[in-house]
């Protein structure tokens, strides 16, 4: 900045916003304030001829007048700036007169010299050959402030430095701090730049804001200069850590963020600079990408180094793990947030009850529920789906329905997940006959759409209570009504409640129906088909289906054992032979039967020979 001081006038300077006034009495053409990077060297130049040429001593930058006229009432400044062995102009300030008349016009043009450039080249610095470029911009103090800006990036070599008249640090701090927010992102670098070479401090209040406002347009390289400036001078909280890991990892990535923590911790004063925040902010970082290896060393880091995990810690912990199917991990999380004295919300306890019912935790789920309950908190459906779930598994029908009961009075509609957990714990349970009234009522009341896991639980108390009509009925059900595709696992349960009610010929017209919808017998398909037709006596259809599909030592077995059970050793030394031919290896229960079916001379004759051999 310059400040131009006259005889008896009121001179203005105006520049980018700020702004000075001066009053001078004596008479002084003009007064140049001049500054460099050296902080130091700070000159107040005052001369009756442009003749004068002001440099730092110890820096780089040189500053002067390259050309000085008054065109009526305004006057151009210029500075030379040494960059990379070129020195250029830049525009410093407009400057406009009160009031001066004519005679003092007269004698300031009379005194007033243009500099000689060969004179001014003598004067610079031994740094090389440098070119010296003379043309100089007139911006009037009317022309829009931001025409004269020019578009470039807010880095610290662009920055331009300001002669700041104002000194208090706790109002220029102030100033950057609403340059930030406003995200003026180059007013506010070259005023902290300003700072920075006039010895002036900012406020960590104001660096923070700075360094947010540069993160926030992806200036990562510029927020790190200022961040280790702060590390420095040692004005630096765990916020400014928090800040400079979370915006590595949004402009790059979490193992950048990761690298960069290590770091820190090895080198920094972890004790000193690191909170309960930055690592909340590292914990946060691995969550997102879901990586739950370093969550937990940085858990067990913060605790080593002797810090306490908050409300905010344990929140993320718990959430990072469930959601990565760590559920051990979570469980742990939340029984030291409870150690610690710490009151966990909504979100951990419908997180903790979801990672019991996986782990069978059940009574624990149940405890967090009713808890949530005493609070005044209203558990979600799907937290409720969980814990009627984890209840049913372990045969818990009572409580399973009280949860049931409990749901229906927060105002939740109970969804398929929620009938099918009912319908499982009364499977479970062995009341298959109350499994089957429930899925009626279901089916009639038409509270939800009928899923596949629905009609398969109905299709398996109806296996287990020998109901082939029923299984049947629902099966064609299946296939006309609902419109689902059946799968095979379906048509097994319908043959394996024909297998309990003794109903081979049934089992077998299911089967074909099951071929003509081209659905595809698995072995548990024809294991319960061969089972039927054995206890059916229809030993022409155990060959036939053994013939139409691959050799399987499982169906041959099954087929063997049943014809000895049932007296029909000549039938099962057939297949028993036929098997043998297949290099098909029996097992135990089939040797055994097949043995016992051979006279006792034979078996004498067969251990000798087998002996001898």
């Amino acid at each position: 900045m310059v400040g131009i001081l006259g005889s008896s006038s009121t001179i203005s300077i105006t520049s980018y916003g700020y702004s000075c006034q001066n009053h001078c009495s004596s008479y002084v053409p003009y007064c140049a304030y001049l500054s460099s990077d050296i902080k130091s060297n700070r000159w107040c130049a005052r001369s009756y001829g442009l003749k004068m040429l002001s440099m730092s001593k110890l820096g780089n930058t040189l500053f002067g007048f390259s050309k000085v006229d008054f065109p009526q009432k305004g006057l151009v400044l210029g500075s030379i700036e040494s960059n990379n062995s070129s020195i250029g102009p830049q525009k410093v300030a407009s400057v406009e007169f009160g009031s001066v008349c004519e005679e003092e016009n007269k004698v300031i043009r009379k005194e007033m010299e243009i500099v000689d450039v060969n004179q001014l080249e003598q004067k610079l610095p031994p740094w090389g050959n440098s070119s010296l470029q003379r043309d100089l911009d007139f911006v009037p103090s009317g022309t829009n402030q931001s025409s004269i800006v020019s578009k470039r990036t807010a880095t610290r070599d662009e920055s331009r430095l300001y002669f700041l008249e104002e000194r208090n640090e706790e109002v220029l701090s102030e100033r950057v701090l609403r340059l930030s927010r406003s995200n003026k992102i180059r007013s506010a670098m070259e005023l902290y730049r300003s700072m920075e070479y006039s010895g002036l401090q900012l406020s960590l209040h104001a660096c923070n804001s700075l360094i947010s406002c540069l993160l926030r347009k992806g200036l990562l390289d510029d927020a790190l200069r200022i961040f280790e400036s702060m590390r420095t001078s040692e004005n630096i909280t765990g916020h400014t850590y928090s800040l400079v890991l979370k915006g590595i990892a949004n402009v790059r990535d979490c193992d950048a963020a990761l690298n960069m923590f290590e770091e820190f911790e090895r080198k920094g004063n972890v004790g000193k600079d690191f909170d309960a925040v930055v690592y909340n902010t590292m914990i946060s970082v691995c969550g997102k990408v879901n990586n739950w290896v370093p969550t937990v060393r940085i858990w067990r880091s913060m605790k080593n180094n002797g810090l306490t995990g908050t409300a905010v810690t344990y929140r993320l912990l718990v959430c990072v793990f469930v959601r990565c199917g760590q559920n051990e991990l979570a469980i742990d999380a939340y029984h030291e947030m409870l150690q610690n004295g710490l009151s966990p919300d909504e979100d951990v306890m419908q997180a903790i009850i979801g990672a019991c019912s996986k782990e069978g935790e059940w009574d624990l789920a149940r405890s967090v529920f009713e808890s949530m309950l005493s609070r005044g908190m209203k558990p979600s459906l799907v937290t409720c789906n969980a814990l009627i779930n984890a209840l049913g598994k372990v045969g818990k029908v009572k409580l399973a329905f009280g949860t049931y009961s409990s749901m229906k009075s927060l105002g939740h509609a109970p969804d398929s997940y929620t009938w099918n957990a009912l319908l499982g714990a009364l499977y479970r349970a062995n009341r298959h006959a109350d499994a089957l009234r429930l899925f009626e009522s279901i089916k009639k009341e038409q509270s939800c759409q009928l899923t596949l896991h629905l009609y398969n639980t109905y299709l398996m108390s109806c296996q287990r209570l020998g109901f082939w009509g029923k299984a049947l009925q629902l099966l064609w059900q299946m296939e006309e009504a609902s419109g689902l595709p059946v799968p095979t696992a379906s048509y097994n349960l319908v043959i394996g409640a024909c297998e309990v009610a003794r109903k081979p010929k049934i089992a077998l017209q299911v089967y074909e129906r099951m071929v003509h919808q081209k659905c595809v017998p698995d072995t548990f398909t024809l294991l319960s088909l061969i089972r039927s037709c054995v206890w059916g006596s229809l030993w022409h259809e155990v060959e036939e289906i053994l013939n139409q599909v691959s050799p399987d030592a499982s169906l041959y077995n099954a087929a063997i054992q049943g014809m000895c059970l049932r007296g029909r050793i000549d039938l099962a030394k057939k297949l028993y032979t036929k098997m043998r031919e297949s290099s098909l290896k029996p097992d135990g229960k089939t040797r055994a039967l097949i043995l016992q079916s051979l006279p006792r001379k034979s078996i004498r004759l067969k251990k000798r020979y087998h002996h001898h051999g």
